[in-house]
């Protein structure tokens, strides 16, 4: 399993919650050029605390992803006593934003400045807990019942994929639901963020018993990210074999 000094991601990923309307996350953006200078290979724990120090956080919004807000007005998330996952939770918006309804919720960072203010700016949230631990390596009192990830698989290096697919099984109760709010970037240089398909996420997911029952473009995205994401909702389940093949069916503009 990586160790605390991989994990990071885990300092925010890409899109965790300035100003609400985003920033282009490619080279041309002197911050990403930045970043990836403080956040240099799958050893950068050190660098994604760096970057929160320094104020380089392109990935920031500054407030809840808009179609985190969505999901929860759909009530179509799980409600009564389900508890939440939030990885790479950055400044814990998003966290906050799916507390309430019956959902008890954990923002997970590996850099505790960052902890340390999402608390206080949560401290009238009863039902969200801010904690300070790497992701690959931390471990629960009990899984959850589901796990919101923005971007977060997109800023691991890519060799980390698999690592994340094993951590989101172990985390996840046997009827647990996965949310992965995909950036899918296909032109990067370099990375984070890495160049990422749908296809990316199968190959990590599927030979775990994961079984995708939605995909959609995300038409919420903030400018510039608009038509580069996707949301998908994946199911946790033992039989392995439902609906293994559907994403290879799905269009190939889902991919």
């Amino acid at each position: 399993m990586a160790s605390t000094a991989v994990a990071d991601a885990n300092a925010g990923g890409f899109g965790v919650g300035a100003a609400g309307v985003g920033q282009v996350l490619d080279g041309s953006n002197p911050a990403i050029v930045r970043l990836r200078q403080l956040v240099d290979g799958p050893q950068s724990s050190e660098g994604w605390r760096r970057c929160w120090e320094q104020g380089v956080t392109p990935w920031d919004l500054g407030q809840p992803t808009p179609v985190v807000v969505k999901l929860v007005q759909s009530g179509t998330l799980p409600a009564g006593g389900a508890t939440v996952l939030v990885p790479g939770c950055g400044g814990g918006y998003d966290a906050v934003a799916l507390s309430g309804g019956g959902r008890s919720v954990v923002g997970l960072d590996v850099c505790d400045a960052v902890i340390q203010k999402a608390s206080q700016r949560s401290s009238s949230s009863p039902d969200v807990a801010f904690i300070t631990a790497d992701f690959f390596t931390w471990a629960p009192p009990e899984p959850f019942h589901l796990i919101f990830d923005y971007t977060f698989f997109c800023a691991l290096d890519p060799s980390l994929r698999p690592a994340w697919a094993a951590r989101m099984e172990e985390l996840l109760r046997p009827d647990g639901e996965l949310i992965t709010l995909m950036y899918l970037p296909q032109d990067q240089d370099s990375g984070p963020p890495y160049n990422t398909t749908v296809l990316d996420y199968e190959e990590v997911l599927k030979p775990l018993g994961f079984f995708i029952e939605s995909i959609e473009d995300n038409d919420v995205a903030v400018e510039p990210r608009k038509g580069l994401e996707k949301i998908a909702r994946w199911k946790k389940t033992a039989s392995r074999g439902r609906n293994a093949d559907m994403i290879s069916d799905l269009p190939s503009d889902n991919l």
